[in-house]
């Protein structure tokens, strides 16, 4: 493969978005996308395109009884999706359908061969449960690339590795029982910051007790204390030697973001997929699927993005 990377740089993800005044805004795309050009990152990874993904594709996670619900309230355009954090609007199906085929777009070029890792900037919601939307999430496009994996290239052994500032829970709480999906989650604490899950003592039910990783941190935590935490992942995928790594790096855990609390730097998401990249090449034969996730400070998704780019090249 002549390169090793795929970036969904596809300025049709930027449709799924709530509006310009909105926190998740068509701009966030579009501020990681001029700086991924500027620093010159586009000549260094392969290019790919937007999909969509299939009804029967979504369903893999969603029950159909949401699916029909996204449908019609899409064709609407009215009202919320949820209780009032996740807003309709004409098209927002498609735009969330198109963020998920394009996550299972990445894990086809990875587990067919053509890649060992690939980008997807606007991915990664992880707050859509079953059956519901939460938090900007239409569908769970993270739980939707689960399923697919176990379905059609039979890979159980998945970790999902989340360091958006807020937990994870439409993942953790579909696999909570579930031996075989690693789940690892540095966030700020739940007590102060939605969706008021992922505590350390949750570390999955039944047969997956020990297969979750819950790593809440403090308000303003900063690099040295992510550092602390991602030694602990670490030791723990060395452990469990993942098949397949799915990466949701948010960047609303670096500081100055305007509804999170945490004071990261972009080095931390740097870091991060760095080390992911090495355990992926020791244990997974380099598969390392990875998502932008949250983030509200569009200097900061430049900033955090653009250093995961660098450190999967």
């Amino acid at each position: 493969m002549d390169n090793e990377l795929i970036v969904y740089d596809d300025e049709s993800l930027a449709s799924y978005s709530f509006g310009n005044d909105h926190p998740f805004g068509p701009k966030r795309y579009f501020s990681f996308y001029e700086e991924y050009i500027k620093q010159g990152l586009h000549k260094h990874t392969d290019h790919g395109t937007a999909h969509l993904a299939t009804a029967e594709q979504i369903t893999l996670f969603h029950s159909r009884e949401y699916l029909h619900h996204v449908i019609n309230k899409s064709d609407s355009g009215e009202g919320y999706l949820d209780y009032g954090d996740t807003p309709a609007f004409k098209g927002i199906y498609e735009a969330a359908a198109r963020v998920a085929g394009t996550v299972l777009n990445g894990v086809d070029e990875i587990m067919q061969g053509n890649y060992h890792r690939a980008f997807i900037p606007i991915a990664g919601l992880h707050h859509a449960r079953r059956d519901r939307a939460a938090g900007f999430c239409a569908f769970n496009d993270c739980g939707i690339a689960i399923e697919y994996l176990r379905k059609k290239y039979h890979i159980k052994n998945i970790a999902y590795i989340d360091i958006d500032a807020h937990h994870g829970d439409g993942v953790f709480y579909a696999f909570e029982s579930d031996p075989h999906l690693l789940f690892a989650d540095i966030h700020e604490d739940g007590r102060f910051l939605y969706p008021g899950t992922g505590f350390i003592e949750e570390t999955g039910k039944a047969e997956a007790i020990g297969t979750k990783l819950n790593l809440p941190v403090p308000a303003h935590a900063d690099d040295n204390r992510f550092k602390e935490e991602w030694q602990k992942i670490e030791a723990w995928l060395q452990q469990k030697k993942p098949q397949f790594i799915l990466f949701q790096c948010g960047a609303d855990s670096l500081a100055n973001d305007p509804i999170t609390d945490l004071d990261f730097t972009a080095k931390s998401h740097g870091y991060a997929a760095r080390q992911l990249k090495q355990i992926a090449n020791q244990y997974a034969e380099g598969r390392l699927l990875c998502m932008g996730g949250g983030g509200y400070n569009l200097q900061n998704i430049a900033a955090a993005w653009c250093e995961v780019v660098k450190a999967l090249k």
